[in-house]
């Protein structure tokens, strides 16, 4: 990399290359691109989550896990800090449609996320935007007063449409049409049930039937 002025600490300027050099160059950005993006794509997903435990913020020289990281959105903090689970689809590997289904999140009996400091699971469009709503809602968390079913599981309703009465203070409105969700688990738990070790995974997100 020294050789065509890739130095640390100096802006690289490919001017100084040959003709030749600057066209073999040219288009390697894309490449590169595709290769973070067939390495985001070979990750495991758990329930249709895709959530690192290990090896992010302290990257060392992984530069392809670094990369693909950084496709993702710039700045990481390590898992150990915060875990952000990413889910486009859902425990059957469809991509959610608020347009076309209703989906819901079980959490069973004491099994919400464990984070010492909070958690959340946000609803977001297919450009990462908020999703405009009538009750300007954009996420849930341990803030809300999520209400219990009788054995003290707690779902989650995610959909476009409002839901009836007893499920309003559950529910997640969604657009009607693609979405991707986000949860957030800051200082998350280290002893178990703890996402970090896998004792707790975020249970997958399933259509209504």
């Amino acid at each position: 990399m020294a050789r065509i002025g890739l130095v640390s600490g100096q802006d690289f300027t490919p001017e100084n290359l040959g003709l030749l050099e600057r066209e073999m160059f040219k288009p390697i950005p894309k490449l590169a691109l595709a290769k973070m993006g067939a390495h985001l794509k070979r990750q495991p997903k758990t329930n249709g989550w895709l959530y690192f435990t290990e090896g992010v913020g302290n990257w060392g020289t992984d530069y392809l896990t670094r990369g693909m990281g950084n496709l993702l959105g710039p700045g990481w903090n390590r898992p150990q800090d915060a875990i952000y689970p990413l889910g486009q689809e859902d425990g059957n590997g469809h991509h959610y449609d608020g347009a076309k289904h209703n989906y819901v999140m079980r959490f069973e009996k004491g099994e919400l996320p464990p984070a010492k400091g909070f958690w959340s699971l946000t609803m977001y469009d297919p450009d990462l935007f908020f999703v405009p709503n009538e009750i300007d809602r954009y996420e849930l968390s341990q803030r809300n007063d999520l209400v219990a079913g009788a054995d003290g599981s707690i779902e989650v309703y995610l959909q476009s449409e409002k839901p009836s009465k007893d499920k309003q203070a559950n529910w997640l409105p969604a657009p009607k049409g693609k979405f991707t969700l986000v949860m957030r688990l800051y200082d998350p738990e280290i002893a178990a049930p703890s996402i970090l070790d896998k004792t707790w995974i975020p249970p997958a997100v399933y259509r209504q039937k």
